[in-house]
């Protein structure tokens, strides 16, 4: 079980830069968003207009929840820290409210960049009052993101070949591997959330990837593709690739509003296991999701309190830029169709 080289960890953000969400009213009027020691309760905050979001691409550097920004990244400058500083909590006038994480980029002591990362869509010309800041939080929720989930309902194909749906699996229950046959579910974690931004799932319509129903898995859950032939130019057949990156708005679409009910399921190793038909991968633990896993768990599945080890498949993910294309999903069905089935 124990690995001294685990995996370092990508993870690829949406997120506004800080410039772009202004105290309109308060004690920092005219600042951009900041570090929680430098907020002030109640203020209050705008999105600008015309704001988009931009991609931060980090390597998660190890426990104590730094990371480093990739070469490549669209944001940030290659090789600078950057720290998960609070989870902020706005107020909006209906008396809803909003999370967001703060990070902070750093270099050479100073700060580089604030990047507000939302865990649900803010909207322009709406205001945010600042009700709560909470650096414990920060970690938790952004743990919650990055733990690939299984909505309920979703049928789990069985070590007997039996389907499933996912909230009736136990622990200890053997389910089918691609790479390791039947395996022993160690952990199953629950949870029940606002289905709204980061937390919305991502829909696959019966069939789009040849799969038997409707499969609804969180955003960033990634799914095995083996392609008979290599439509993607991954310059491979075997590909890793996440849901919300094969979003089309029609036959992939993000199912935004209510709660959802999702479950993880964590192996002594990472797996591709099937759902709905669809190999998809379990969860896996790294320094980004150790904190949603309990520490009893994550000491017997890992050891080394620092992740699972490094599995082959984890390099078949491909980033988004090979994802750019009007349908994604339909050339990733014609390139896993057999001839016969053409």
């Amino acid at each position: 079980m124990i690995d001294d080289n685990p995996t370092k960890s990508v993870q690829e953000l949406s997120v506004f830069t800080g410039n772009r969400f202004i105290c309109t009213n308060g004690v920092a009027q005219g600042d951009a968003i900041s570090f929680a020691d430098e907020l002030v309760m109640d203020d209050i905050y705008q999105l600008l207009p015309n704001s988009e979001r931009g991609n931060l691409t980090l390597i998660v550097n190890g426990e104590d929840q730094s990371f480093t920004v990739a070469a490549g990244s669209e944001l940030g400058g290659a090789h600078r820290q950057v720290f998960l500083d609070c989870c902020a909590t706005f107020m909006v006038p209906d008396g809803s409210t909003h999370e967001c994480l703060i990070l902070v980029e750093v270099e050479e002591g100073g700060v580089a960049e604030i990047y507000v990362l939302p865990i649900a869509p803010l909207a322009e010309k709406l205001d945010y009052r600042l009700v709560g800041i909470d650096r414990h939080a920060a970690t938790s929720r952004f743990a919650e993101v990055a733990c690939v989930s299984f909505t309920q309902g979703t049928h789990i194909t069985m070590a007997s070949g039996e389907q499933r749906p996912v909230e009736y699996l136990q622990v200890g229950d053997k389910v089918l591997t691609r790479d390791d046959g039947p395996q022993e579910i160690r952990w199953i974690g629950k949870s029940t959330l606002r289905a709204v931004g980061a937390f919305a799932p991502v829909v696959i319509r019966k069939g789009v990837l040849h799969n038997e129903n409707d499969l609804r898995l969180s955003p960033d859950h990634r799914i095995f593709v083996y392609q008979r032939q290599d439509r993607l130019g991954a310059g491979r057949s075997e590909v890793l690739v996440k849901v919300r990156h094969l979003i089309n708005g029609d036959t992939v679409f993000q199912e935004d509003g209510g709660f959802v009910g999702y479950y993880q399921l964590l192996f002594d190793d990472h797996q591709i296991i099937y759902a709905e038909g669809i190999a998809a991968e379990s969860l896996l633990i790294d320094p980004r999701t150790r904190q949603a896993v309990p520490d009893d768990v994550s000491r017997k599945v890992s050891g080394n309190r620092v992740g699972h080890r490094h599995r082959a498949h984890l390099d078949y993910e491909v980033q988004e830029s090979l994802m750019s294309m009007p349908d994604a999903a339909a050339l990733l069905r014609l390139a896993s169709t057999s001839q016969q089935d053409v």
